[in-house]
C-alpha cells in the first residue's frame, strides 16, 4: 500500500512540474485549460495502470505492466480522436501534454514495482 502512495505523490509532482513547464510555454487559455485536463487525466490513469501492474506482479509483473501500457495507450488514442474535439481542446497542446505526462511517469514506475 505504501508503494501505491508513494508511486501516486511522486506522480502528481512530475506531472505538476511538466505542467508546469508546459505552462510557461503555452499562453493561450485554452491551450493552458488543454493542459490542466490532460495533467487530470494523466494522474488517474496511471493511477489504474499501477494498480494492474502491482496487482497482477506476484504472478507475472511484465504483463501486468504490459496492461498498463496498452490502457495508457488506448487512454491516449481515445483522448486525441474524441475528447480533444468533443470539449474543444487545442489538439496539439492536449495531446502533447498527455503523451508527456504519460511517458514521464511511466519512467519512474518500475521503482514502484519492486516487492
Amino acid at each position: 500500500m505504501r508503494q501505491a502512495v508513494m508511486f501516486v505523490v511522486v506522480g502528481v509532482v512530475l506531472i505538476a512540474l511538466c505542467a508546469a513547464v508546459l505552462l510557461l510555454l503555452y499562453e493561450a487559455p485554452d491551450d493552458r485549460r488543454a493542459v490542466l485536463i490532460a495533467a487530470l487525466i494523466a494522474v488517474v490513469t496511471q493511477g489504474v495502470a499501477y494498480a494492474i501492474a502491482r496487482g497482477m506482479a506476484a504472478k507475472n509483473v511484465i504483463a501486468g505492466w504490459g496492461l498498463g501500457a496498452m490502457l495508457r495507450l488506448a487512454v491516449l488514442v481515445v483522448f486525441a480522436l474524441l475528447v480533444v474535439q468533443r470539449f474543444g481542446l487545442p489538439s496539439g497542446p492536449a495531446t502533447i501534454s498527455l503523451a508527456l505526462f504519460l511517458f514521464v511517469t511511466t519512467l519512474v514506475e518500475p521503482l514502484f514495482l519492486k516487492s
